[in-house]
C-alpha cells in the first residue's frame, strides 16, 4: 500500500484526462490525384478539392485500422517484364498513384502495395497494409499476370511485325493487368466522353466509398466498394459529385448486376469463361457500355487477350500499319469489327497485347523518347467516330 489517500488518486486521474482531451484530433485531407499521363507531376496535400466532387455522403462500411509494413520485398521480375512507367500511367486502370521516383502505389482488394523499380531496374513490392501478406502477394501476382511471359510473346510478336521488333527495344515491359471486373467496369464506366484527368477524379470519388487502407505519401486509399455498397450510392449523389449522365450508367448497371441470380461480381467472372463475342455481348447489356468500353474490361480484366478496343488512337495505327485501304474512310461499327480482325490475324491470340504496346507508343509522352524514324509515315488526321466511345491523342475519350 503506497499511503497515499484516495483523494490524490482521483485528483492525478482527473488531470491525466484533462491533459488527454487537449490533445489536438488530426483530420486527413483528401489529396487531389495528378493527371494520369503526367507521372512526373505532383499535386500537394494542401490543393483543395474541386468543387464539383464533394465527399460522400454515406461513409464507407468500415474503416479497419491496417496493418502497416516496411520491407521492400523483390518480386522477380525485371524491368523487361514490367515497366510501371509502361504499364499504370496508361490508361488500363485509374486507381494507382506515383508516390515517389519510378514507385506507384495502389489497391488490390483489401491489400494496400506499392511497386518500385530499383537501381537494377528489378521491380520490388511493399505491402503498406492488409489482412495477410501471403494472400497480398497472390493477389498482386494475378493482377500483374505474372504466368504470362512478355517476353515470349514479344518474340512472337517481333517476328510477325519488323516495326513492333523496333519499338519493343524501346518500350520493354508494357504489360496488360488483369484486374477486377466489377473494379474494371466501373472504372470505364467513367470513361465515357471523358478526360483522363476527371475520369481519375470520378474513379477516385467511388474508390473513397470503400474501406480505409491507409496513406501513402501525399494520398488516400481505400478498398474498392462492393456492389452492395455502390448500391446504396444514388444517382443524385453522384451527379452533385460531377458525374453528369454517367451517374444514371453507373447506378443502371449496378442494379443490373444486383439482380443477378449467383450476384454480379460471380456474374461478371463467368464471363471470362465465354468466347469474346459471347462476353462482349453480355456486357453490352449493361447500360452504358458499348462494344469499345466492353473491349476494355474483357482484355484488362476477362482473360480475353485478343480483345482489340478501337478508339481514334487504334483507328489510326490500323490505317497507316495494317489497314492502309481505310485511311480517311469514318469509323463504324462494321470497321471496328475488321480493325480488329486485322490485329488478331496479324498478331495471334494475344494480339491485345500487342495492341497496346502500339496504344502506348502513340501517346505524346512516349513519342517524345522515340527515335524520329518510327513516325517517317506521315500521319493523317484522325477520322471521326461514328459511336463517340474513342480516345483521342490528348487523352480525351470521345
Amino acid at each position: 500500500m503506497s499511503g497515499k489517500t484516495g483523494k490524490e488518486e482521483g485528483s492525478k486521474i482527473r488531470i491525466r484526462i484533462q491533459m488527454h482531451s487537449m490533445k489536438p484530433s488530426l483530420a486527413m485531407k483528401r489529396p487531389r490525384p495528378p493527371p494520369l499521363f503526367s507521372a512526373s507531376t505532383k499535386q500537394t496535400s494542401s490543393t483543395p478539392p474541386p468543387k464539383s466532387l464533394h465527399q460522400p455522403k454515406t461513409p464507407p462500411i468500415s474503416s479497419r485500422k491496417p496493418k502497416l509494413h516496411t520491407e521492400w520485398v523483390p518480386l522477380n521480375l525485371s524491368q523487361s517484364e514490367l515497366s510501371l512507367p509502361l504499364t499504370f500511367p496508361t490508361g488500363q486502370t485509374f486507381r494507382w498513384r506515383q508516390t515517389g521516383p519510378l514507385q506507384f502505389t495502389g489497391t488490390i482488394g483489401p491489400h494496400l502495395l506499392s511497386l518500385k523499380h530499383f537501381q537494377n531496374g528489378d521491380v520490388s513490392y511493399l505491402i503498406h497494409s492488409s489482412p495477410s501478406e501471403s494472400a497480398a502477394k497472390l493477389a498482386l501476382l494475378d493482377f500483374l499476370n505474372v504466368d504470362i511471359s512478355l517476353a515470349k510473346l514479344w518474340d512472337v510478336f517481333s517476328e510477325n511485325d519488323s516495326r513492333f521488333a523496333e519499338l519493343a527495344k524501346y518500350l520493354k515491359g508494357a504489360r496488360v493487368l488483369r484486374q477486377d471486373p466489377v473494379e474494371c467496369l466501373i472504372q470505364f464506366l467513367c470513361s465515357s466522353n471523358n478526360n483522363i484527368g476527371r475520369i481519375t477524379k470520378m474513379v477516385d470519388f467511388v474508390s473513397s466509398l470503400g474501406s480505409y487502407l491507409g496513406n501513402v505519401g501525399e494520398f488516400e486509399f481505400h478498398e474498392f466498394p462492393s456492389l452492395e455498397r455502390l448500391s446504396v450510392v444514388s444517382e443524385e449523389e453522384l451527379r452533385r459529385a460531377g458525374f453528369g449522365y454517367r451517374a444514371k450508367y453507373i447506378t443502371g448497371t449496378v442494379d443490373v448486376l444486383q439482380s443477378k441470380p449467383d450476384g454480379g461480381a460471380q456474374w461478371l467472372l463467368s464471363l471470362r469463361k465465354l468466347d469474346l463475342p459471347e462476353a462482349i455481348d453480355a456486357l453490352c447489356t449493361l447500360r452504358g457500355v458499348g462494344p469499345k468500353v466492353a473491349a476494355c474490361i474483357a482484355l484488362f480484366s476477362l482473360d480475353h487477350h485478343h480483345a482489340i478496343p478501337v478508339d481514334t488512337h487504334v483507328w489510326q495505327i490500323a490505317t497507316k500499319y495494317l489497314l492502309p485501304e481505310l485511311a480517311g474512310a469514318r469509323l463504324t461499327p462494321k470497321l471496328c469489327s475488321r480493325v480488329a480482325d486485322a490485329f488478331v490475324s496479324k498478331y495471334g491470340e494475344y494480339a491485345g497485347w500487342a495492341q497496346t504496346l502500339l496504344f502506348i507508343a502513340e501517346l505524346p509522352s512516349q513519342k517524345a523518347l522515340l527515335p524520329s524514324h518510327f513516325w517517317d509515315i506521315k500521319e493523317k488526321k484522325p477520322a471521326k467516330t461514328k459511336d463517340g466511345n474513342g480516345c483521342s491523342n490528348d487523352g480525351n475519350y470521345n
